[in-house]
C-alpha cells in the first residue's frame, strides 16, 4: 500500500471483531510510531499496551466512548514523558506525528484503529489507574483490532479551501 492510499483510505473504526492483532503487528505499529520526527530527536513518547479484558473494561470507565475501548481487542495508551520533553509545543506535535504513524501502519497491516482524545479529560485518573509515575501525561488512547464491517468512504473539502491568500 502506498502512503497516499493509506492516508486517503484510513478511517476511524469504533466496533471490532474479537480477533487479536499479532505480536508482530503490534511491534510494527510501535516501531512506526517511534520513527515519527521529534525536536532534537528527544522521542518523548511512551506506550502502555493493554490487552487484558478486565483492565480494558476498567479503562473504558474513564471516557464517554467506553464502548469503543470495550469492543477493541487491544488499546494502546500514548503518553508524553515530561522528563524527556524540552519544548512542550514541539513535543505535542511530535506525539501527534507518532500517533498518525501508528494509525497509518495499522491500516497498512489490515487493522482498524480509533484515536480517542476525550479520555484526556481524566488523564490524571487514567495514569493513576494504570499505576504510572506522574511524569507520564496521557495524550491519547488508540484502539486497534479488525473492523467488523468495511468503513464508509471519507470526504474532505477542496484543498484550496484551506490555503490562505
Amino acid at each position: 500500500m502506498n502512503v497516499h492510499d493509506a492516508i486517503i483510505n484510513r478511517r476511524s473504526i469504533r466496533v471490532y471483531k474479537d480477533d487479536h492483532p499479532t505480536r508482530d503487528n503490534i511491534e510494527k505499529i510501535i516501531n512506526a510510531a517511534i520513527w515519527a520526527p521529534s525536536g532534537l530527536n528527544n522521542q518523548p513518547w511512551r506506550f502502555k499496551i493493554i490487552k487484558d479484558k478486565k483492565i480494558k473494561s476498567s479503562l473504558a470507565n474513564y471516557t464517554k466512548y467506553a464502548d469503543i475501548i470495550k469492543s477493541a481487542p487491544l488499546a494502546i495508551c500514548v503518553f508524553l514523558d515530561n522528563t524527556a520533553s524540552y519544548d512542550r509545543d514541539k513535543d505535542l506535535m511530535a506525539i501527534g506525528a507518532c500517533i498518525q504513524n501508528m494509525l497509518l501502519e495499522a491500516h497498512s497491516l489490515g487493522l482498524a484503529t480509533c484515536w480517542l482524545g476525550e479520555i484526556l479529560n481524566r488523564k490524571e485518573e487514567v495514569r493513576d489507574f494504570l499505576g504510572l509515575k506522574e511524569k507520564y501525561e496521557l495524550m491519547a488512547v488508540i484502539t486497534i483490532g479488525y473492523a467488523i464491517k468495511e468503513a464508509i468512504k471519507g470526504k474532505r473539502n477542496y484543498p484550496g479551501d484551506f490555503i490562505l491568500n
